[in-house]
């Protein structure tokens, strides 16, 4: 590949790298390392918080200046880990959600969140609220329920299209705040053995919150944070992945050069998970041995094991999945040369099915920055020639990995288009099937499962089946008494005896 036209670099990433190469500090944090004896997806509760990360960088002195320790306010008494109530924010009452210890077995811990009856009344008005297409109607809401989860991520959203990211990333932190003070006293977030089950639409908020806290804090320049809620995220499901973190959980671990964590997820999971059947991992688990492969403390036969193992990932993973590489040199405004645009492997016959196709623009889309470095370009230069010369000899492997995408990635699960959707990848999002961009999407809960459980299934089904009844049989106030008798029967304990005034 010639005509190299290098990209400019993220300036944060570039003032990062220098100033962690003159302080010589690393990045490697403790409990990331492969000899760890702590679960793979263990969280540390000081990684929350983006202050640790930016003291590695910067300094006590230079993140907190002359600062003295910032005093709650009285009506915040509980302390938590991943935000700090703020001042600014409204005085908190706590909204009517709860947490539940529904059964422990086999070491884990199944936790759920409830709402109270009035919680759920504010919840249709909040349906009401989305549904005229009025943000003030939601702003209206919030400021009679300062704490109503998905009104603040709806209205986060909605700051964030206008470009008020601060206002946007505050309201995320508040409803993070509400959920943490709603926390069952043996709910962990550091041992990795909590789940929460997304089917339950209580719980879902939640994972919905974390993700965008997590993103935003990836914008603010703090991955090696965002890398540490990305894992806990992870850890409620790590079974189903309802926002499908494996996809983004090697982009944050490049990010924040964790790149030891990133080998021992893949050797703990690959097994039982074929991590290498995703081409994000195959990809950036190569990247990872290339990466240890330059670091000056590495010994010198250690490196030139971590770079031919390097090299091999990398070929391995451009025959499988050789779609990848055309879209990759376009997004580094990198020409190649003809041998490689001319070559069949890398030109029509690279053609993938639609849900690999997804998969591939989602990973080029988001990581293309990590490979504009100049020895990352010339090591793959090398490594793509390698590849266009064992096609040519009729390796076997090609001809197995051509069968391999015939077989597989017919279509895409739910949550591979629900992470796609949260993700605005633009190149990924283009490529989303019909089914999806034909429906209404929520961004309080984007891509509902369609085996959803528990009584917001049943609240949705009575609100739809009962609109001719609010329009034309009754007045609204009659309609909202029915609409309120109707869920205090659902919610009402079993066995429980009622009365109708």
């Amino acid at each position: 590949m010639c005509g190299c036209q290098e990209g400019a670099g993220d300036d944060i990433d570039a003032l990062l790298e220098t100033i962690e190469q003159s302080n010589g500090l690393t990045l490697q944090s403790e409990g990331c390392g492969a000899s760890d004896n702590r679960p793979v997806l263990y969280v540390e509760h000081r990684n929350l918080n983006p202050e640790t990360e930016l003291k590695r960088y910067f300094g006590a002195r230079a993140v907190l200046g002359d600062q003295r320790p910032r005093q709650r306010q009285r009506q915040f008494h509980r302390s938590t880990w991943m935000t700090i109530p703020k001042n600014t924010w409204p005085r908190f009452s706590r909204p009517g959600i709860s947490m539940t210890l529904l059964e422990s077995r086999d070491g884990l811990q199944y936790f759920t969140f409830e709402h109270s009856r009035d919680y759920q009344q504010i919840q249709f008005k909040f349906l009401d609220s989305v549904e005229s297409m009025d943000p003030n109607n939601i702003v209206a809401l919030l400021q009679m329920n300062p704490y109503h989860i998905d009104s603040l991520l709806q209205l986060s959203d909605v700051c964030r299209i206008q470009e008020d990211h601060e206002m946007a990333r505050d309201l995320i932190e508040r409803a993070l705040y509400s959920f943490e003070c709603a926390f069952h006293p043996v709910c962990s977030l550091t041992s990795g053995t909590s789940r929460l089950d997304y089917l339950r639409p209580e719980n879902r908020a939640f994972y919905l919150a974390g993700y965008k806290h997590m993103m935003f804090l990836e914008r603010r320049g703090c991955p090696r944070t965002a890398l540490e809620y990305c894992r806990l995220i992870l850890s409620l499901d790590p079974d189903s992945d309802p926002l499908c973190m494996l996809l983004l959980i090697d982009f944050l671990s490049l990010r924040s050069r964790e790149y030891n964590f990133l080998l021992r997820l893949y050797q703990d999971w690959e097994v039982h998970r074929n991590l290498s059947q995703l081409p994000n991992f195959a990809f950036s688990v190569a990247l990872s041995h290339f990466h240890l492969s330059q670091e000056d403390q590495t010994e010198s036969e250690e490196r030139e094991r971590l770079k031919h193992k390097a090299d091999l990932l990398l070929q391995d993973a451009l025959i499988m999945f050789p779609g990848v590489l055309m879209p990759l040199l376009d997004l580094c405004t990198v020409q190649p040369d003809a041998a490689v645009s001319s070559h069949d492997f890398f030109g029509p016959r690279s053609q993938q099915t639609p849900a690999l196709a997804e998969l591939v623009s989602l990973y080029v889309g988001r990581t293309h920055t990590l490979w504009r470095e100049g020895g990352v370009l010339l090591w793959l230069e090398e490594c793509v020639r390698e590849v266009l010369r064992r096609v040519d000899s009729k390796d076997p492997l090609v001809e197995d990995c051509q069968n391999k995408r015939k077989q597989r990635y017919q279509s895409a699960p739910l949550n591979i288009h629900r992470h796609v959707i949260l993700s605005e990848i633009k190149e990924a999002t283009s490529t989303l099937p019909l089914e999806v961009t034909t429906q209404s999407v929520m961004g309080f809960d984007p891509l509902p499962p369609l085996d959803s459980s528990e009584v917001y299934i049943h609240l949705d089904w009575i609100r739809t089946s009962t609109l001719c009844m609010r329009q034309i049989l009754f007045p609204t106030i009659v309609y909202r008494q029915i609409i309120s008798l109707i869920i205090h029967c659902i919610t009402i304990p079993m066995g429980q005896k009622f009365t109708i005034h």
